[in-house]
């Protein structure tokens, strides 16, 4: 009889390490979730503002050697990140896809001038920068007119700050439900063990050596939790850039191993933690307070 119930305490205490197990790294791998998108806001952010296009379109009378000389000009430039050469032929058919075959019968000779599609750096797209850009690829003789348009600059800004401030809010309120969960289920974890507790401190145990097993219980629960959380995490990546193929490429891979580092750090010191400042409320509370 008492054999059985030796076997019952232990699947229990087994089957509330699990569940404790679980719940943590479910914890930790939404932590880690936010912090990939988190760290990535500005490299979404930084591809669409470079793959925003000025156009610079050429005079009727310039070459086409003279728009490829000015192309790597404009190369040079510390604000352009890429430029792309529009001949008239590539410019009449795009043309033609957007107001049909027939637009150029009014004309004798063809109006598409040949033209360059300049990407900047992020850091130059803002409403003053831009200005400035205008100016500098205007300068030449050979060009006619810098064209973007300003109405979306301005929203496309406006709204990429709002997506930055709004995961920032969402990741901070993930942090606090995520510590207060993973302390809670530790926190349970403990109290259920208050008896024990309870008996190791009647004896004569002290507080330290009452701390020491729930400590180690605690850190090796962090790493196993952590462990899983990581090794949910790495799936999921994996299975995103099967699916998304070139697309995943827009987030940084550099920032994975410190999301590592920050998920095992939080889940072994919040586990940690939690466990002794449980053991010593645990320790100091009265035969009649256990019940409760």
């Amino acid at each position: 009889m008492k054999k059985d119930n030796s076997k019952m305490v232990v699947r229990r205490l087994v089957r509330s390490y699990l569940t404790s197990v679980i719940s943590i790294s479910l914890v930790l791998f939404l932590v880690a979730s936010a912090l990939f998108a988190w760290f990535n806001t500005k490299g979404l952010a930084d591809y669409f503002k470079e793959n925003a296009v000025v156009s610079v379109i050429l005079k009727n009378d310039a070459t086409e050697q003279q728009a490829l000389d000015l192309q790597k000009k404009y190369g040079t430039l510390g604000f352009v990140s890429a430029t792309k050469y529009i001949s008239r032929e590539q410019g009449r058919k795009e043309m033609e896809n957007l107001l049909g075959e027939d637009f150029l019968d009014v004309f004798t000779t063809s109006p598409i001038p040949i033209s360059l599609e300049v990407n900047l750096k992020s850091d130059y797209f803002s409403k003053d920068s831009l200005q400035m850009v205008r100016n500098v690829l205007a300068g030449n003789p050979l060009v006619r007119e810098v064209v973007f348009q300003e109405s979306l600059v301005e929203a496309m800004n406006s709204n990429l700050n709002k997506i930055g401030l709004a995961v920032a809010a969402v990741i901070v309120i993930l942090l606090v439900i995520s510590i207060a969960l993973i302390a809670n289920t530790v926190r349970l974890n403990i109290f259920s063990r208050r008896f024990t507790i309870h008996t190791m401190r009647l004896v004569g145990a002290k507080r330290g050596f009452i701390r020491k097993p729930f400590t180690r219980q605690a850190f090796w629960q962090g790493v196993i939790s952590s462990l899983i959380a990581c090794g949910a995490f790495a799936l999921l990546l994996r299975y995103a850039r099967s699916k998304i193929g070139d697309m995943f490429g827009l987030f940084s891979k550099e920032v994975i191993i410190p999301i590592f580092v920050i998920v095992f750090a939080a889940g072994i010191l919040i586990c940690v933690f939690t466990a002794i400042y449980m053991v010593n409320k645990l320790s100091d509370i009265s035969k009649d307070d256990l019940y409760i």
